[in-house]
């Protein structure tokens, strides 16, 4: 159901609980049951679930202003009204916050994207980030060691100095986590703000020269790349 698009994993095993699942026209309520996508039948509250669509795995490079979500409850404008014309309904893989730009990937493969964005499979994430002031070598230091946070450890942390001056600072920071806003508050915590965010690295991946905006589908060999990283063939 989650693979659907229809919902999380989380609700789709209560709504199984619930009794709102049928397999085969067979009421399931107990969760491991196993049934077959696209060979099986499989319904919720009676209707039943169309088989699976084709995949798509888009690359978007995120503008600012924008919400990685479907919809917004504020009325701000959201990613996949930049995705138009597609045979199929996508959605974001994590996400990047209102003001970050650059590399996000949208799908409608419920199951990589959940894989994509669990913790236990440490997908790395490569940020450029601009900030005030000239960062120092002990900064740097600091992330890599790996920096405290409100909600925890940030863990040991890729971090190199791209360029620097007495008014700014350009850093390359990947992390395995993909915490809120994870990336400003660990430059935070070791003295520098932010001023420009963006996303330049997920997986195997790199934005490359994609411009603002724009969107591009992933290649045979991309799809297969990342698919492996999180052990789906």
């Amino acid at each position: 159901m989650s693979s659907a698009g229809l919902t999380s994993r989380r609700k789709a095993d209560e709504w199984i609980i619930s009794g709102r699942v049928r397999v085969n026209g067979r009421l399931v309520n107990k969760l491991g049951i196993q049934a077959v996508w696209g060979r099986d039948k499989i319904s919720v509250d009676g209707k039943e679930i169309p088989g699976p669509a084709e995949r798509l795995y888009l690359m978007l490079n995120k503008p600012f202003g924008y919400m990685s979500s479907l919809k917004d409850p504020e009325g701000r404008p959201v990613v996949t009204d930049l995705v138009q014309h597609l045979s199929q309904r996508v959605y974001p893989v994590g996400r990047l916050d209102f003001d970050t730009l650059g590399l996000l990937l949208l799908t409608n493969d419920g199951e990589w994207a959940h894989r994509m964005t669990h913790p236990s499979y440490q997908i790395p994430r490569t940020y450029k980030a601009t900030v005030s002031g000239r960062i120092d070598n002990e900064a740097i230091a600091l992330l890599r060691k790996g920096v405290i946070l409100e909600d925890g450890p940030a863990g040991r942390t890729k971090a190199d100095i791209i360029s620097r001056n007495e008014n700014r600072s350009v850093v390359r920071v990947t992390i395995t986590q993909g915490r809120n806003r994870q990336v400003r508050r660990m430059l935070e915590s070791v003295g520098y703000r932010v001023i420009h965010l963006v996303r330049i690295g997920f997986g195997s991946l790199v934005l490359g020269d994609l411009k603002v905006g724009d969107y591009r589908q992933l290649t045979t060999e991309e799809i297969k790349s990342l698919r492996n990283l999180v052990d789906l063939k």
